[in-house]
């Protein structure tokens, strides 16, 4: 199967306005690790419900592990672990029986190894220590790493995460990453969506980017950042000549920072060397002359003609 999840079409409208998401045609790769980017109100947390079939779809279709959803949702969901919006907490029972209700919940769980996977559990996610207390004691990053963890009792292809390093101190992050890759390395295949841009750029194989409820675009990371213009940066002590000639010569969105001028080339097959000689010609002093290589940011921003609203 190379499609984990497949929607074509996939459309869901509340009342009579804009819908939420409109016309929807996702391919998420087996064993990839797939970024779900998008500003506030794009789409994204409807599309997730309806994947996990907590939503109805108004059109379309959704599949999930080459199976309908919602219609194949106890056929589906026990092979999907799923941490979402936050996990939901006894405040009053410890980490560690927080874990062995969600266990207990499970028909497929065998009781008689309970103990052994919801251990496992806890040391996958860095909570072994802090098993006993409990979890209304628990700092947003810790919950974060208990839902996690829930998700995690059992073997999953899939697992779906919602802000997954939320909370994270940059420690926990650098975890939450190692821990993605190893479950990616092992053949899950993970689907999150982030407002951490750099994240998804450090850990993520795939990417798609949504806007008002419609997909932009999808396809490897490596490819959507090298589809977008890099900026040009000019490194002289002679800042406010440098600035002054650029943007005679057509660059734009000028920054003066430190010892750098940056911009955007508005022409793609503009002669760099040119550039660099008009500089010189003019005065300006060159120490560094090159394109910085364009970020998923830079690619985000040029897609949707907006930053990231870290609401979203």
């Amino acid at each position: 199967m190379s499609a984990v999840i497949e929607t074509r079409g996939l459309t869901k409208r509340y009342g009579g306005g804009r819908p939420a998401v409109d016309g929807l045609d996702l391919d998420v790769p087996a064993g990839s690790v797939f970024g779900f980017l998008g500003p506030n109100g794009s789409g994204k947390t409807t599309t997730i419900r309806m994947l996990l079939g907590l939503v109805e779809p108004t059109g379309g279709t959704a599949s999930v592990l080459g199976r309908p959803m919602p219609r194949a949702g106890r056929t589906v969901l026990p092979q999907v672990g799923a941490l979402i919006e936050g996990p939901a907490l006894y405040g009053h029972m410890s980490g560690r029986d927080n874990l062995a209700r969600y266990d207990a919940a499970d028909p497929t769980a065998d009781p008689r190894t309970r103990r052994a996977r919801v251990g496992a559990a806890l040391e996958r996610v860095g909570l072994t220590a802090a098993a006993g207390r409990k979890a209304k004691a628990y700092s947003l990053g810790m919950k974060q790493r208990l839902g996690l963890a829930a998700a995690l009792l059992q073997p999953r292809r899939l697992l779906v995460l919602d802000e997954p390093t939320n909370g994270l101190d940059p420690q926990g992050m650098r975890e939450m990453r190692t821990l993605v890759r190893e479950l990616a390395a092992d053949g899950t295949t993970v689907f999150l969506s982030s407002h951490l841009l750099d994240e998804i750029e450090q850990v993520c194989t795939h990417v798609a980017v949504m806007a008002q409820g419609r997909l932009i675009t999808q396809g490897p990371v490596a490819g959507l950042a090298a589809g977008a213009r890099g900026r040009l940066v000019v490194t002289t002590p002679d800042l406010g000549d440098a600035a002054r000639l650029l943007k005679e010569l057509g660059v734009t969105d000028l920054v003066v920072a430190e010892d750098r001028v940056s911009g955007e080339v508005p022409d793609v097959t503009a002669e760099l060397a040119d550039l660099n000689a008009r500089l010189v010609r003019g005065g300006v002093r060159v120490r560094g002359f090159g394109v910085e290589r364009a970020s998923l940011e830079d690619a985000f921003v040029a897609l949707t003609g907006e930053g990231f609203d870290v609401a979203g």
